[in-house]
């Protein structure tokens, strides 16, 4: 499935195929309104709700959110503990949500760093929904594009010990975790940061980006829309001349 940019050119689309985003700014959205951290963090989930509603509506096949960065884990201790209660909770009542919806839910990241039930109940969302294709839905927790360059050489290294002298980029490729999507056409970032903060570092090669200072919580069908009209207002040029763009359409 995976189709490296800098190989093949990919098709022009005026929707994305392929949207991800980091969920920036729920702990602000709460401050600003004088309530706890995790009145913000509830907040979000309802954004993702949202989104993945426009993403299906506007025909994105796949949705990748970053919820929780390898970093993280270097917040207080209590946040951390809220937020794993928070993916524990979203995993037992969402999941057969997306199912009943036609969405294939995946997790991407070092998912050994949480606790027992947690993987369980991924490893359960994952099977329930692994037919469906209406969308793609994937969340990247516990992740960090560093770690997911390195097992993936660990693995390539393990299938093929002769791979650890030379090895040419797509060798390493169907080792990611994401091996089983396109490249991401679309970064969006809310929040007002400008940075992907070890995020898909393989994947968004050639993606077009977009910041918004909107906090994520009030992140809405129409903030997504605004996203992906500035997408297409982009020239995908893939390392060619604006003359050969315009001549291969």
């Amino acid at each position: 499935m995976f189709e490296s940019s800098t190989r093949e050119i990919p098709a022009p689309r005026k929707v994305p195929r392929h949207i991800a985003i980091i969920m920036d700014g729920n702990g602000r959205w709460a401050k600003q309104r004088m309530l706890p951290r995790v009145a913000g963090h509830r907040k979000g989930v309802e954004a993702v709700r949202t989104t993945v509603r426009a993403c299906i509506e506007r025909g994105v096949e796949f949705l990748t959110l970053f919820a929780f960065s390898s970093e993280n884990w270097r917040r207080p201790a209590e946040e951390v503990s809220i937020l794993m209660q928070l993916f524990l909770r979203a995993l037992e009542q969402e999941v057969a949500k997306l199912d009943e919806n036609g969405i294939r839910f995946k997790v991407i990241g070092d998912t050994a760093r949480f606790e027992p039930r947690i993987r369980e109940l991924i490893a359960a969302g994952e099977a329930l929904t692994a037919q469906n294709a209406r969308l793609t839905l994937t969340v990247a927790a516990t992740y960090g594009g560093r770690w997911d360059i390195a097992q993936a050489a660990h693995k390539l290294i393990a299938a093929n010990p002769e791979a650890a002298q030379t090895f040419a980029p797509e060798a390493l490729e169907r080792f990611l975790s994401m091996a089983y999507a396109p490249e991401p056409d679309l970064f969006i970032r809310t929040g007002g940061e400008q940075r992907i903060s070890n995020f898909l570092l393989w994947q968004l090669a050639y993606a077009e980006f977009y910041f918004t200072d909107m906090l994520w919580p009030d992140f809405d069908a129409a903030a997504l829309e605004t996203a992906i009209a500035s997408y297409r207002q982009r020239e995908r040029r893939f390392g060619r001349t604006s003359e050969q763009v315009e001549a291969s359409d």
